[in-house]
């Protein structure tokens, strides 16, 4: 079993705090079915920027934040999904 350290706490709770905040965007955008406000960029540069910490902390071998970086990687793919659904949808009502 992994040594456990205090800051390695604070690591995980700062990492849940930025998933649920992240994921709860995710699901008011699929839930309203509107993308309204947010703009794709967000989501093509939060997969860009993830997919590099995630590569960085594999070689800094940081457990804390491949876990969070690649959890952040599939919520912004699922964001640019649900935001290309709700402009189709969008457009297709107009």
């Amino acid at each position: 079993m992994p040594d456990i350290q205090p800051d390695d706490l604070l690591g995980w709770g700062a990492a849940a705090i930025l998933l649920l905040t992240m994921s709860r965007q995710v699901y008011t955008q699929w839930r309203d079915e509107t993308a309204a406000g947010v703009s794709r960029w967000l989501f093509v540069g939060q997969i860009a920027a993830s997919l590099g910490f995630t590569l960085y902390s594999l070689a800094k071998q940081d457990a804390v934040f491949v876990f969070t970086n690649s959890l952040m990687v599939v919520n912004g793919l699922a964001g640019l999904v649900i935001d290309r659904r709700n402009r189709r949808r969008s457009r297709s009502k107009a």
